[in-house]
């Protein structure tokens, strides 16, 4: 009798950490996997694109949560997945990292005594302000089987006193993705930089989407600052995630932010990862875009206070900047062009999906 898992994603870093693991699902015949797309990310730059070009398996439901508030979205997530897990009765379910569709999917199992497993387990950024911590947390101890990316991770878990044979340090499922997905439609993403007149490190990828950046005006204003003052010395693209769009728009900034920055659409992960491995350097609040920007020898300038992947700071791949005007340009002008030794194995070694089924089914 195979082993029943039900997967819940919801946003579009979660569309890359599950294709790694679902194709090798899939080659498994005592495995099998339902696939739920809460439908955090809805429209197509946000989620379509990302199964059509990863591959990832028509979800067997989307269950259409869209947009709304903290509590209105997980809560209205969290009646949803309870119906398709009484539908379903799977063995297991699987969540990855850290976002609404996480804590949801972790909540609803563990109400329902279905046991979880979370990809990306005992990431710390150590601010509660932050809703992803919360949902880290949460999900981190209501989980039975635990996949840490990092030596830091599964030193964090133990320190809050999980159990150490829940902890499985696997390495990182998007250096998997990496991996796999270097020069894969290469040629075809390389038209991009032509289309926007772009040269190899001869511009800034610039990406904001984190509630605390984007619902502050304060912080918004003064990264839209900085952007600006780095456009005077090289281009900066700049995908414009749908959030980051509405409150430039209620700010009264958005003509000017594309007179000043070169603003695109959202893009899918192979032209995401085109322009994270050619710019001179990344501008973020992602957390997935800081590893990217790692995986591809690029530095990166992070547009937050702290961080959950510590080790990036550590090692000098990473410069933590908050929303500081003055401090994003000094980082590029002082940061970007420091030596750096970038053969430190901080993710693994690119088998960590596949450490994360042997796991499943042993």
């Amino acid at each position: 009798m195979s082993l029943k898992i039900l997967t819940i994603v919801g946003a579009r870093p979660q569309f890359v950490k599950a294709a790694t693991v679902s194709r090798l699902i899939k080659e498994r015949t005592d495995i099998a996997e339902r696939l739920v797309h809460t439908g955090q990310h809805y429209d197509y730059g946000m989620s379509d694109v990302f199964f059509s070009e990863l591959d990832i398996p028509t979800p067997h439901y989307n269950l259409g949560v869209g947009s709304a508030s903290q509590g209105r979205q997980t809560g209205e997530m969290l009646i949803r997945i309870e119906d398709v897990l009484l539908k379903e009765s799977p063995d297991r379910v699987l969540v990855y990292g850290d976002t609404n569709s996480t804590l949801a999917g972790a909540l609803a199992a563990a109400k329902l005594r279905i046991p979880v497993a979370h990809v990306e387990a005992g990431l710390r950024s150590f601010n509660r302000v932050m809703p992803e911590e919360i949902n880290r947390i949460i999900t981190d101890h209501i989980s039975d089987l635990l996949f840490a990316p990092t030596v830091g991770a599964t030193r964090q878990l133990i320190h809050e006193g999980i159990p150490a044979a829940a902890i499985h340090q696997v390495g990182d499922v998007m250096f998997d993705a990496a991996l796999y997905y270097a020069g894969r439609g290469e040629s075809h993403s390389l038209l991009l930089l032509d289309k926007l007149g772009l040269r190899s490190e001869g511009f800034i990828l610039a990406t904001v989407h984190r509630a605390e950046n984007t619902d502050c005006v304060d912080r918004l204003s003064s990264i839209i600052g900085g952007l600006t003052d780095l456009s005077e010395l090289l281009p900066v693209v700049f995908p414009l995630h749908p959030r980051t769009r509405r409150a430039i728009e209620r700010l009264g900034l958005l003509e000017a932010v594309r007179q000043s920055l070169l603003v695109i659409e959202p893009v899918g992960y192979r032209d995401m990862t085109i322009l994270e491995k050619h710019a001179k350097a990344v501008v973020t609040d992602s957390g997935g875009v800081q590893k990217e920007a790692f995986f591809f020898r690029t530095p990166c300038i992070t547009l937050r206070d702290e961080t959950e992947w510590g080790e990036l700071v550590e090692y000098g791949y990473n410069c933590l900047v908050g929303a500081d005007r003055e401090r994003i340009v000094a980082a590029f002008k002082s940061f970007v062009s420091a030596a750096r030794c970038w053969d430190r194995e901080l993710f693994g070694t690119g088998t960590a999906a596949a450490e994360i089924v042997r796991l499943l089914s042993s």
